[in-house]
């Protein structure tokens, strides 16, 4: 009782604060008169991509529900910070992933918060905020193909490797996200981002892979043959929003099962001093019975914070290593 009775006090004062903040604060404007998205800026958040299913077509949490969980994540958080006991077993699972402990992990203890809703999920449209996958086989990406080849194996060329593996851009496996996008998404850990405008170009640099993605202003896409690992985009300002239309996707950038013909809107809109929305829509009828629409937070960071360069090959010696010890094992395989 007294700890949710502190909880809805510590939202009430929050709320008063958040409030008047929100009467004295307009959009920034740059000199040429457009909203000032300039800063660096984290999404990292404890709000999942896709709404659990026990949730139904729950939109969002009440205040008491949001901060209940971010407590508990907190909470977790602090445990998992605790040292490790030297004298304990090694692991005998096999998960290579747990050497990363929380020292190096970015999730994020908040709960999205969009217009004033604590969001159960990021995905808002369709309303039960799952993915809407056409039933069937997916139609298969480029490595696919090139590995579904008879007599190529994983490991025979460095193409074969996946493009984490090769340090081009950041794929999470297990959730098919991707931090530099599009969409841009967050990941366990180097979830920030810095945007740089000027009246004819956007830049925001993903620190995980440091990947720039440099959005022209009211310009045409470059024709089809021309794909970039994070496709061809093109932005435009309706009203105080950045509306940037992506497409001519890389063949081998596919999220979520998309093709190289998905076509990816994102919306930034500056909503305070702290927080840009951030909505994509996703549009790809080959994998897909219909849109959908999914929204987070950029959250800015405390000034004075910097962006260090992340540099995923230096020092970095699997991908040779992988390569070298499939060719002893052909060796090996050759003498028998």
């Amino acid at each position: 009782m007294r700890i949710k009775t502190f909880l809805t006090i510590s939202a009430l004062i929050v709320l008063s604060i958040n409030t008047v903040q929100a009467a004295d604060w307009s959009v920034p404007r740059t000199p040429d008169g457009k909203p000032d998205l300039q800063g660096i800026w984290s999404n990292a958040t404890q709000t999942p991509l896709i709404r659990p299913a026990d949730l139904g077509e729950k939109r969002f949490f009440t205040e008491e529900e949001a901060l209940e969980r971010e407590q508990r994540a907190r909470l977790s958080e602090q445990r998992a910070d605790n040292p490790s006991d030297p004298n304990r077993p090694p692991p005998t699972d096999g998960n290579t992933a747990a050497a990363y402990n929380t020292f190096w992990l970015d999730r994020g203890t908040n709960v999205a918060l969009i217009d004033g809703e604590y969001r159960t999920s990021m995905i808002i449209d369709p309303p039960n905020g799952q993915i809407p996958r056409r039933e069937g086989p997916v139609p298969q990406t480029l490595r696919e193909q090139w590995l579904s080849q008879q007599g190529v194996g994983e490991f025979d060329a460095p193409e074969l490797m996946s493009i984490g593996d090769r340090c081009l851009l950041f794929w999470d496996f297990r959730t098919s996200n991707s931090s530099a996008g599009p969409p841009m998404m967050p990941i366990i850990y180097n979830n920030n981002y810095q945007i740089v405008q000027t009246p004819d170009y956007v830049m925001i640099l993903a620190e995980m892979m440091h990947d720039a993605r440099i959005i022209r202003i009211d310009d045409e896409h470059q024709p089809e043959v021309m794909r970039k690992w994070m496709g061809d985009s093109v932005g435009r300002w309706e009203g105080d929003s950045l509306v940037v239309t992506t497409r001519n996707m890389h063949p081998q950038q596919s999220h979520y099962n998309f093709t190289r013909d998905v076509v990816i809107t994102e919306r930034f809109t500056r909503s305070s001093e702290a927080q840009i929305d951030y909505r994509f829509t996703i549009n790809d009828p080959a994998v897909y019975t219909a849109t959908w629409t999914a929204e987070m937070p950029l959250r800015a960071r405390p000034a004075g914070e910097k962006i260090y360069e992340f540099a995923c090959h230096e020092g970095n010696y699997a991908l040779r290593g992988i390569l070298a010890g499939a060719r002893v094992q052909e060796q090996e395989q050759g003498q028998q």
